[in-house]
């Protein structure tokens, strides 16, 4: 008989776990009960390879769309292609070079000037009422609304119902009756004015664009600035020169590419309202007529090329004189 310490228990008597232990191996258990099995290596690498395969997808469109367009072009500018032969001659620079040299190509970027001088105008309107609306006024979400409407709307839409608004008895003309102007002028007709009329439409579509961008660089500003600028008697004026301008500063200079930009690659409205025509052709319309009315795509396509270029070296010039850096409001 096996002698026993006093309290132990005999050494044939089943073991007694105690409360934490019996617990600690009930949660082990279930914790194996319910483990999945280890995944496969097909499974592991399919899971690798999802974001991959996503990623290719979107840079398969890229190159597809975008890059190898872009590479036809530059091919096509060195050649005398006229978009049906399947033979193309190697022209060297000589494209580049009627681009340059003929007046009738370069001309046309003066055209363009009327659309950026009306970006400016575009530009204050929308600056003067994104700070006004910025502040509580009544019916601000109205006006934010209407304000930004019309960028909603289709360009080319927009080129019919302006086209309708400046052909001759038209309803510009029916409103200048009503004040007694008996002989309005060609809106459309005169080559004088008929760019100042097509850069009036242009400021009315895109205004909205520059309100959303300077409301809601100005509404990033903190409220707390504009709290402390009250308390020290700023006025609304003072409030806009020493808060808001530093604030939208690169703001401001965002659009002002867009507006270069746009002002070089204006289409749709001129396109629809005159077609190009009494001197109203920007540079890509002429490009698209040189390519298909002319069948000149090779001096088409250099056209493109350098209108590509100046767009980019405005954007790098932009880049140097509003460079990226944080404004210090407090």
């Amino acid at each position: 008989m096996a002698i026993t310490a006093p309290g132990s228990a005999p050494a044939d008597a089943p073991a007694v776990l105690s409360a934490p232990v019996r617990a600690g191996r009930f949660r082990g258990f279930r914790r194996g009960a319910g483990r999945r099995p280890g995944r496969t290596a097909g499974q592991r690498t399919l899971q690798a390879l999802t974001p991959w395969l996503f990623l290719a997808l979107a840079v398969g469109l890229l190159l597809l769309f975008t890059y190898w367009p872009a590479l036809n072009l530059f091919y096509f500018s060195v050649t005398d292609w006229d978009g049906i032969d399947l033979e193309k001659e190697f022209v060297g620079l000589a494209n580049y070079v009627e681009v340059f040299t003929d007046p009738r190509i370069f001309s046309v970027f003066g055209v363009s000037l009327y659309y950026f001088l009306g970006s400016f105008v575009q530009m204050a309107i929308a600056l003067y009422f994104a700070t006004i609306l910025s502040f509580s006024t009544r019916f601000q979400n109205l006006f934010r609304g209407i304000l930004f409407f019309p960028y909603l709307i289709n360009g080319v839409a927009i080129g019919f119902v302006f086209l309708y608004l400046f052909q001759p008895g038209g309803t510009l003309d029916s409103v200048l009756s009503w004040f007694g102007v008996s002989d309005p002028p060609q809106w459309l007709g005169d080559p004088s004015i008929v760019n100042w009329s097509l850069a009036g439409t242009s400021v009315w579509r895109y205004t909205g664009l520059n309100f959303v961008l300077f409301l809601g660089a100005i509404q990033s500003i903190p409220r707390e600035l504009y709290e402390a600028a009250e308390l020290d008697g700023a006025s609304r004026w003072q409030q806009f020169w020493a808060l808001i301008f530093p604030g939208i500063r690169r703001i401001i200079g965002l659009s002002f590419i867009l507006a270069v930009a746009g002002a070089l690659s204006v289409f749709e409205i001129p396109f629809i309202m005159t077609g190009g025509a009494n001197g109203s052709a920007t540079f890509v319309i002429q490009t698209l007529q040189t390519a298909f009315n002319f069948r000149q795509v090779g001096l088409a396509s250099a056209m493109a090329v350098v209108l590509l270029i100046i767009v980019l070296l405005v954007t790098w010039v932009q880049r140097k004189v509003f460079p990226d850096e944080k404004v210090d409001l407090t």
